[in-house]
């Protein structure tokens, strides 16, 4: 495992405040209410010898069940936190991956792919519970999509507008979100859409569990026009 140093910015260092005591029990507590993800790593089948980039990999945690799951995968993640690469290092070395899973400190809208892993672009790209945090999220997604391999997959799950949810237990919710900066994007199925056709891709989207999270896919062809097998983010 190695890592890569990046300029301190004033996200970063929000970043650092918010999750620098959350990483201890960020996992814990996520997993009741972070849904689809595991969904979406099912869906990643990768290529035999193929990479993976997750991108604002948090803890590991998901990087650590990707490279479980597919033992001949590369496993790449940058996020812009010191503090939560200090905890994924740390899982990642105790899972006993730290030769499978390289991790890197980068911005999602700007990170240089080659500079940080020697690696031009990725056969599969997640973004799990990321955007919502980012504030230029349209720019991460356009840059998601730049690393995304001839032949490759950009997979996203994140917050939903929750329409299936009682009002006043959205509200309650959207609130508790925002005390961690955190902001559905309602509009990314729409945006996926509209940046994957600006790539030449194709992307798809669905509703998970009554539009709590929202689960999406954009494929790139191939040099002969072929498309990967699409995948559809799970509910868990």
């Amino acid at each position: 495992m190695s890592a890569a140093g990046a300029p301190e910015t004033d996200a970063a260092g929000l970043m650092d405040r918010i999750y620098g005591w959350q990483r201890h029990i960020y996992d814990a507590t996520r997993k009741f209410y972070l849904l689809g993800r595991d969904g979406l790593i099912a869906d990643l089948r990768p290529p035999a010898g193929g990479s993976v980039l997750e991108i604002g990999c948090g803890t590991g945690r998901n990087l650590i069940l990707i490279a479980r799951r597919y033992p001949q995968a590369r496993c790449y993640g940058i996020d812009l936190s010191r503090e939560m690469l200090r905890t994924a290092r740390a899982e990642v070395e105790a899972a006993g991956l730290a030769q499978r899973i390289t991790l890197a400190q980068g911005d999602a809208v700007a990170f240089d792919p080659q500079a940080l892993f020697g690696v031009a672009a990725f056969d599969r790209v997640a973004i799990s519970y990321a955007l919502s945090m980012i504030p230029p999220w349209r720019a991460a997604l356009a840059q998601a999509m730049r690393v995304t391999a001839v032949g490759g997959a950009l997979h996203v799950v994140d917050f939903g507008g929750q329409g299936g949810l009682p009002a006043p237990l959205r509200a309650l919710l959207n609130r508790w979100l925002a005390m961690f900066h955190v902001m559905p994007r309602l509009d990314l199925p729409a945006e996926l859409a509209r940046v994957a056709g600006a790539a030449g891709m194709i992307a798809t989207t669905r509703q998970l569990h009554g539009g709590y999270a929202v689960g999406g896919t954009a494929l790139r062809a191939t040099a002969a026009g072929a498309l990967v097998g699409e995948g559809r983010p799970g509910d868990q």
